[in-house]
């Protein structure tokens, strides 16, 4: 396939108000899972994942039924399927986040899965209860299908990333309230005490994510006064020195708004080797946040997957 066909085009222009009302979709969706699951540290039981179609919840058990909830963006519908073989399906379309809320509900009541979430959207300045948005009500089928392509591409590449390390690494997986794809690699070391401060975000959640040094890194559609797509990387605590650090490919430079390093999309999309080119922006702003922060990098990397071949170890 044409690399242009693989990494498509998706200026935040042209899709923005979709992309708000999608953001808002996932949370709806993503709060059930909240609602019905256990804490895991780092908020990782809360994230969606990337799919063949799409994303999907995890498998939830809860109120002695066992689901799953998938936005298919082929067909454009979130599918509701409990695993007694009944489902619903909620078409994707241009509609209110208050319609989409309710029918939402209402198809898990119909599965008889009795849920209650907080309606009000976390992360999102001057946040609307779920219920009562509708103002929010775009989709455009084609640039749903195209965002979900490019999450494809960026979980394969972040997918090979995460095989070179160790020690604790997230999945890579897709935060509902910040909209964005990502994985995170950790020292192993204790981290200060985050100040917060997210729009309607708990700081004792913040607080619980951060507690320990990371390397995070991912893939964020745009919006918040970065108005284009682009991949990320930063670091907790940022280390001195982390913002002048040099960095791979040239197209990379650290944003002193957002403190952290940014790749644009369009610099990977339209390179002659994406992959590759992505793989540079990954590693180089890791090496950057690890060897400033003095990480024990001998004992935490290791050369990248292969299929099928076991990492092989040596006799001490």
């Amino acid at each position: 396939m044409p690399e242009a066909a693989r990494w498509p085009e998706l200026p935040y222009a042209a899709w923005k108000d979709t992309a708000a009302t999608l953001q808002l979709w996932t949370q709806i969706v993503g709060k059930v899972r909240l609602a019905l699951t256990p804490w895991l540290n780092h908020s990782w039981h809360v994230t969606l994942r990337v799919t063949a179609r799409g994303l999907a919840t995890p498998l939830i058990s809860a109120n002695d039924r066992d689901f799953q909830m998938e936005f298919d963006f082929i067909d454009h519908v979130l599918a509701l399927r409990s695993a007694d073989g009944s489902a619903r399906l909620v078409t994707l379309r241009p509609v209110t986040v208050a319609d989409f809320y309710a029918e939402t509900m209402a198809a898990l009541a119909e599965l008889a899965i009795p849920v209650q979430i907080d309606e009000v959207p976390n992360e999102i300045p001057d946040a609307v209860p779920f219920s009562q948005d509708t103002a929010h009500a775009a989709y455009d089928a084609e640039y749903a299908h195209r965002f979900w392509r490019v999450l494809l591409r960026a979980h394969e590449v972040l997918s090979h990333f995460r095989t070179g390390f160790l020690g604790k690494a997230s999945p890579v997986h897709f935060f509902w309230g910040s909209f964005d794809l990502a994985v995170t690699r950790f020292s192993g070391r204790p981290a200060p005490l985050h100040p917060g401060g997210i729009p309607h975000l708990s700081d004792a959640v913040v607080r619980e994510a951060y507690s320990h040094e990371v390397s995070s890194a991912g893939f964020w559609p745009g919006g918040g006064g970065i108005e284009y797509p682009a991949f990320y990387s930063y670091a907790y605590p940022t280390p001195e020195g982390f913002a002048s650090a040099r960095v791979q490919p040239a197209e990379a430079f650290f944003s002193k708004e957002l403190g952290e390093f940014l790749l644009p999309y369009d610099a990977v999309r339209t390179a002659p080797d994406p992959d590759r080119t992505l793989i540079d922006f990954l590693q180089s702003t890791y090496a950057a946040a690890a060897g400033l922060g003095h990480w024990d990098r001998a004992s935490l990397e290791c050369d990248f997957g292969r299929p099928g071949e076991p990492r092989v170890l040596e006799e001490s």
